[in-house]
């Protein structure tokens, strides 16, 4: 894989949009690591995407793992070894502290959480169920259900996701929609997308506010919130793909507000590094561009497998609930 720095990200992907030339990007959380490559010269023994219908994987390539999977592995074992609860509650009132003092509004913090399993990178990738997905060999799989941007004839949308419940739980949805510490974060969040985008479109307007969607995990089902924000990019917008992708980075839905003050806090806070988890994946066809946030990740380092999670605290969350919320998110939506 040839990778690229920020500056050289942002003059490839501005010179392909220019070109009309399709292409996938995988830009990781602090935007100095990038995968930018044509389409056609994307090795599939190297990188394996499905984003939202755009793939290079074949339909023997799915058959085989599948058939594979079903004669090696006769039950799937996934066994989190979650962060210690005094190592998170550290963290978290480090998160807490700032948002007390008025340093952010909201934070989202996040946690790599040791899996002990019999399931393959690749495995991962092929059994799981997402809209994007994304397989990097010999370091990470992504299986996100949140889209970061999408550009469509000219205009440009964001749905930022905030905000889950366990659909099993008694009237679910009705929880969630009215739970105070959920609707100040999604608001949060949809105000911040809403700045962002209104810095590389105009007549950016919230289209649809708060709309709910049934997540489907190897756990059971999910109810998630998320928000339609849009806007309409200048005529010339293709010649320059890279600094509008860029200019949005990192992705508010991941880090929160206000987001420059707010990535000094994760710094402080987390105790590991992101790399590519909380990044972007996309493609380019040429015209339009459909992306993802890099949530739902799986990490390879040797021998050993981690999950990648978190979110988001504001001042009216509780260290136990996050903690409990935290553990629970280290799943893997597999059939």
């Amino acid at each position: 894989m040839h990778l690229y720095n920020k500056e050289q990200a942002i003059k490839r992907m501005n010179q392909l949009g220019q070109l009309h030339r399709p292409f996938i990007f995988i830009i990781n959380y602090l935007q100095d690591v990038s995968y930018i490559e044509e389409v056609a010269a994307v090795d599939s023994t190297e990188v394996l995407y499905n984003l939202n219908g755009f793939t290079n994987q074949t339909i023997s390539d799915e058959d085989n793992m599948a058939t594979y999977s079903a004669k090696a592995m006769p039950s799937l074992h996934w066994q989190p070894f979650a962060e210690s609860f005094f190592s998170y509650q550290r963290s978290f009132n480090i998160v807490r502290q700032n948002i007390l003092a008025g340093n952010s509004f909201l934070t989202n913090l996040t946690c790599r959480t040791p899996v002990e399993t019999n399931l393959t990178l690749k495995d991962i990738y092929f059994r799981s169920k997402a809209i994007y997905k994304l397989w990097v060999k010999d370091r990470f799989t992504v299986f996100s259900p949140e889209i970061f941007i999408r550009i469509h004839q000219g205009k440009i949308s964001s749905y930022p996701m905030k905000g889950t419940i366990d659909a099993s739980i008694p009237s679910a949805a009705q929880l969630l929609m009215n739970d105070p510490k959920e609707t100040a974060e999604h608001a949060t969040i949809v105000d911040l997308i809403r700045n962002d985008l209104s810095m590389v479109a105009s007549r950016v307007s919230v289209s649809r506010y708060r709309y709910m969607d049934r997540l489907q995990t190897n756990r059971g089902a999910i109810f998630q919130t998320s928000s339609e924000i849009q806007g309409i990019l200048p005529e010339n917008y293709q010649e320059h793909l890279g600094d509008i992708i860029f200019r949005l980075l990192p992705a508010g839905s991941i880090t929160g507000a206000p987001k420059k003050k707010t990535m000094q806090i994760i710094q402080e806070a987390e105790t590991y590094d992101r790399g590519f988890y909380t990044g972007v994946m996309g493609y380019s066809d040429g015209i339009d561009l459909d992306s993802a946030v890099m949530i739902r990740f799986v990490e390879q380092e040797g021998e050993k497998m981690y999950f990648k999670s978190g979110g988001g605290i504001t001042c009216q969350s509780d260290v136990e609930s996050e903690y409990n919320e935290m553990k629970q998110k280290v799943y893997v939506p597999i059939y």
